[in-house]
């Protein structure tokens, strides 16, 4: 991903989605937001104790950035799930300027034109996907327990479905997120890894033990297996290049902070014909 500025606002963006006519995207840093504190300052949580006019005053920031009304945002209900949601038209500002109706969804995907589909982070694994030949997208947190789901595959199953998508035709790309040297788990869940991807092996890149008995997993590869696996082509398929966790001044990271920290979003929607 690469750096963008605009009104003060920084985000970061991917060249290759850059270059898909007909889409808009953003994945927020913590620079260009009016919260104090551990929030500082482009919090996006409305749910962690931050001033609500704060957080209201950075999504108007944010939207302006990079490009959309703050009233189109549509935003998934996180918790581990693989659950997608197919946002309509009546879904329009849910989340921000709309209660939601809905809960424990962990994946959107559409085919409106002007809705903007949001998700969460600070540490978990963003995926985004542009289907240019059908105009549909998706967008999906992907924790450890979504990767071991798969839910990139089953974004896709649900966009092949409803928007007619062809994983061939599919741009991928996995959003800033915790590196494998800095994430530590428990064996537990690197035999969970170990058994789904690697049929009972052990490969370094994707998972390795250390001396003090826990594993160092990559939640990258992970999901770059799942969709590799799911059809889409490597060419077609953008690493984030970027660790919340190696970056706490300028992304918000769960590990870094010990918890006392906001939200980073990211925002993926079609334009308006």
């Amino acid at each position: 991903m690469e750096l963008r500025e605009k009104n003060g606002v920084s985000f970061l963006a991917y060249p290759v989605f850059e270059k898909l006519s007909g889409f808009y995207h953003g994945f927020s840093t913590r620079k260009g937001g009016v919260s104090k504190g551990v929030y500082t300052s482009m919090n996006l949580s409305f749910t962690r104790g931050d001033r609500e006019a704060d957080v209201m005053e950075n999504y108007r920031r944010i939207a302006k950035a990079i490009g959309f009304p703050v009233e189109s945002l549509v935003c998934a209900d996180q918790t581990h799930t693989t659950n997608i949601r197919i946002v309509t038209e009546e879904d329009r500002g849910k989340g921000v300027t709309r209660e939601r109706d809905y809960r424990n969804i962990d994946g959107l995907v559409t085919n409106v034109s002007g809705i903007t589909l949001t998700t969460f982070y600070a540490d978990c694994v963003p995926l985004f996907f542009i289907d240019p030949v059908n105009r549909a997208i998706g967008l999906s947190h992907s924790g450890w327990r979504g990767t071991v789901g798969r839910i990139g595959a089953k974004t896709l199953e649900i966009m092949e479905k409803e928007y007619g998508t062809r994983a061939k035709d599919v741009y991928a790309t996995i959003g800033p997120s915790i590196c494998q040297d800095c994430y530590e788990v428990s064996g537990d869940v690197a035999e969970q890894f170990i058994q789904e991807f690697l049929a009972g092996g052990e490969d370094r890149s994707l998972v390795y033990q250390k001396e003090n008995g826990k594993y160092q997993l990559n939640l990258w590869r992970a999901n770059e297996l799942v969709l590799q696996e799911a059809g889409i082509s490597s060419e077609h398929i953008s690493l984030p290049g970027i660790c919340t966790c190696c970056n706490p001044e300028l992304l918000f990271s769960h590990r870094a902070s010990k918890g006392r920290r906001g939200n980073l979003c990211a925002f993926l929607g079609i334009k308006n014909q």
